[in-house]
C-alpha cells in the first residue's frame, strides 16, 4: 500500500514549515502590485481626462494603451529587462504598463457618461472648467474608475507571478521553483496564495464599486 501522503497533506506540511518565507513572498508580491497600480493611477487618470476632453489625443492615447495591453506579457518583460535590467523596479514598470489601459479607458468612459444636464448646471453656477472637473465630473466617474482599478488589480497580480523571470521576487518564486524541481507542492504553495490575492482584490474593489454606484445613482 502506498504510504506517500496525498498532495493536500504535503501542501499543509510545506506551508506550515515555510510560513514566514511564504508570508514574505506574499508581501513582496503585494508591494510590487501596489507600486504598479499606484503609478498607473497617477499617470492613467490624467491621460483618461485628456482623452475625454480632447478627442484626437484620446484616440491616440487609447490606441497606444491597447497596443501595450495586447503585447505578450513575457515578451514585454523581456524587453523591459534589456532596457532597465533585472529587479524590483523593472517588474513595477511592467505592472504599471499592463495596468494603464483599464485605468485610462474607464476614466475616459466615466467622464463621457456624465449627464450633460449636470455639467450644464455646474456651468450655470459659475464653475470654472477645473472646478467642474474635480467637483462634479470626477466624483460621478468614480464608479467607472473603480471598475478599471478592479480589472487592473487582477491583471497585475497575475502578471506579477512572472517577476522571477526578470529578477523579481514574490509568489512567482515558489511557482517557478516548483516547475524547475517538478514539485507540485511548491507550485500550489505559490499559485494558491496568488489566486486568493486576486479573488480578494476583486471582491473588495467590487464591494467598494457597488457602494459608489449606489451613492452616485449609477
Amino acid at each position: 500500500m502506498d504510504s506517500t501522503p496525498n498532495i493536500g497533506v504535503q501542501l499543509y506540511n510545506y506551508v506550515t514549515g515555510h510560513t514566514e518565507e511564504l508570508l514574505e513572498l506574499t508581501m513582496q508580491h503585494i508591494a510590487m502590485v501596489l507600486c504598479g497600480l499606484g503609478l498607473a493611477l497617477v499617470v492613467g487618470i490624467p491621460l483618461g481626462i485628456i482623452s475625454a476632453k480632447y478627442k484626437k489625443w484620446g484616440a491616440f492615447i487609447l490606441q497606444a494603451a491597447n497596443v501595450i495591453q495586447v503585447f505578450p506579457s513575457l515578451a514585454l518583460l523581456a524587453i523591459l529587462m534589456i532596457v532597465f535590467g533585472l529587479g524590483f523596479y523593472t517588474v513595477v514598470i511592467g505592472l504599471f504598463l499592463y495596468s494603464l489601459l483599464p485605468i485610462i479607458r474607464n476614466t475616459y468612459v466615466g467622464l463621457t457618461q456624465v449627464d450633460r444636464s449636470v455639467t450644464d448646471a455646474g456651468v450655470g453656477m459659475g464653475m470654472s472648467a477645473v472646478q467642474l472637473l474635480w467637483r462634479v465630473q470626477m466624483p460621478l466617474s468614480v464608479p467607472f474608475l473603480l471598475a478599471g482599478l478592479r480589472v487592473a488589480a487582477v491583471i497585475a497580480i497575475g502578471v506579477a507571478t512572472m517577476a522571477p523571470l526578470i529578477g523579481g521576487d514574490g509568489l512567482g518564486r515558489e511557482i517557478y521553483a516548483g516547475i524547475n524541481l517538478r514539485n507540485p507542492v511548491r507550485i500550489y504553495a505559490g499559485a494558491i496564495p496568488a489566486a486568493l490575492l486576486a479573488i480578494m482584490a476583486d471582491m473588495a474593489l467590487g464591494r467598494l464599486q457597488k457602494k459608489r454606484n449606489t451613492v452616485s445613482g449609477v
